[in-house]
């Protein structure tokens, strides 16, 4: 006997949800409507027979909440697992240390051991205050949701939403050109590695490279490429201390010796930037940690812990070998020519690894972003489309190719979005990867990462009827005028280091 009954509509929503061998009740069809989620709120007496995984419950009543998008996407459940401290911290490693580490040598060699390092530390602290604002501002955001949706809340929408729409394009603008200059600097520096591990042209190299990750993330999904990001962050960490194991065997640490030159720690600052953020993948961090702010918390500072040492350990090495020679040269070179051909490997191996492990995250964030924002374009200039549920149609064999493009096809464009001119420009522009990272340390991450998450809160401190969270930013206050002020300041200085380049 059928008893498939239809769920009431209202006048601005048309729905019917058929379902064979259950009896549905709704009270309240519509709880609440997002830019692209309904969330309903019905009940399914369960029948001990019709569909096979069905089991007899000694409640037959349960409640369910449905959320039904918009036509081609996949129904979700608000009760997603959520994520590891491991896979978080992981994934901030992972990012962190990436191609900057091998232009950190060279740019650091002019300042010496002493001043570098203290830099380092200082980059550090201003970015972890900047890291924990993002998390604080998009875990605020996020609790404004009713409970049981869960989205990743970009640093676009984080700025609109505290600072107006002045606010939210400047945020775009910036994040769009920081996207793109660092992607190209990983594309470039893979096929610059590639050529010398299997002597491969650099613009073939490169763009197999990035087309092997934006498979993985594109296919494999978040699951999949969590575990290759932390297999690969494991074996990048490994590869690492046995250089500096070797380096330290070369000599390494008799660069300690001697004040260097403080003069020269401005032109360095963009490209310490560059290789300790990792701020772009804040907002992939919240919705993979389901807001938790304690856990988020501590996989920041766990995080952006690891490769601040790593690095302390590496600049200090790393320069100690360039000084015994009476030039100035790159340090990575000096380790590439060694005799012993296994040392040579090692650091094209670990190179390879950092670029990876670092576009893994940048291209997890950005197109996430481009995600975000074709749908909401696509939330206004259509109609809600609501495809049926039916049960009975789990029996059947349904049409997987359709199904599996109406579900990725948003994630396939804007990954497209991201991929496409990275290729052009990094297989077509010489010497882009330098470029890339002063361009993107010096003026994109310090603006982004570290003068608006300071307005941000700000803003969000100073709004009515504030909640915990907000009054948590509130009592923050002298911090983020601090770190504000600090932002400001490296970017008024390097407009004048710029400015100082180009007059001689």
């Amino acid at each position: 006997m059928d008893t498939t009954k239809c769920m009431t509509s209202s006048s601005s929503l048309t729905l019917k949800a058929h379902i064979k061998n259950a009896t549905i009740i709704s009270k309240s069809p519509i709880l609440h409507r997002k830019r692209d989620i309904f969330c309903l709120n019905i009940k399914i007496k369960k029948h001990p027979y019709g569909c096979q995984y069905l089991q007899k419950k000694k409640n037959p009543w349960r409640t369910h909440k449905i959320y039904v998008t918009k036509e081609g996407e996949s129904v979700i459940n608000g009760a997603g697992k959520k994520g590891t401290i491991a896979g978080a911290v992981a994934l901030i490693v992972g990012t962190s240390i990436g191609s900057g580490i091998l232009a950190l040598p060279q740019k650091a060699s002019p300042a010496g051991v002493v001043p570098s390092s203290i830099s380092l530390v200082v980059c550090w602290a201003f970015l972890l205050i900047e890291a924990l604002l993002l998390i604080e501002i998009n875990v605020g955001l996020q609790r404004k949701k009713k409970e049981g949706e869960l989205e990743v809340i970009s640093i676009r929408t984080m700025a609109q939403e505290t600072l107006g729409d002045w606010g939210g394009n400047l945020a775009t603008v910036t994040y769009v050109f920081l996207g793109y200059t660092s992607m190209i600097a990983y594309s470039s520096k893979s096929g610059e590695i590639l050529f010398h591990l299997i002597n491969l042209p650099e613009p073939a190299s490169g763009f197999l490279f990035t087309a092997l990750f934006t498979f993985l993330i594109s296919v494999g999904g978040t699951q999949v490429t969590d575990q290759v990001n932390q297999w690969l962050t494991v074996s990048m960490i490994g590869l690492l201390m046995a250089i500096e194991v070797v380096a330290v065997m070369l000599g390494g640490w008799s660069g300690l010796e001697g004040n260097g030159d403080w003069g020269k720690v401005p032109a360095t600052i963009p490209v310490m930037i560059f290789s300790l953020v990792y701020h772009d993948v804040a907002p992939v961090l919240c919705a993979y940690l389901g807001s938790d702010l304690t856990r988020l918390r501590a996989s920041v500072l766990l995080g952006s812990l690891v490769p601040l040492l790593a690095l302390l350990v590496w600049d200090a090495i790393a320069l100690g070998i360039s000084t015994q020679t009476d030039q100035v040269v790159d340090p990575i070179e000096l380790l590439m020519g060694v005799k012993w051909s296994g040392v040579s490997f090692m650091v094209e191996a670990f190179s390879l690894l950092a670029v990876g492990t670092s576009m893994i995250g940048t291209l997890l964030s950005f197109s996430e972003f481009f995600k975000e924002q074709l749908k909401n374009l696509s939330w206004h200039s259509s109609s809600v489309q609501i495809t049926a549920l039916a049960l009975d149609d789990l029996q059947q064999e349904p049409d997987k190719l359709t199904n599996w493009w109406g579900r990725n096809k948003t994630g396939f464009t804007a990954m497209a979005m991201v991929v496409t001119p990275t290729l052009i420009v990094s297989t077509t522009v010489p010497e882009a990867f330098s470029a890339a990272t002063d361009i993107a340390g010096g003026y994109c991450m310090t603006m982004l990462y570290g003068v608006l998450p300071p307005a941000m809160a700000w803003a969000m401190g100073n709004r009515e009827g504030e909640g915990s969270n907000q009054k948590g930013l509130t009592m923050a206050w002298p911090a983020i005028c601090g770190v504000g002020l600090f932002a400001c300041g490296l970017v008024v200085e390097q407009i004048l280091q710029d400015l100082l380049a180009l007059q001689f």
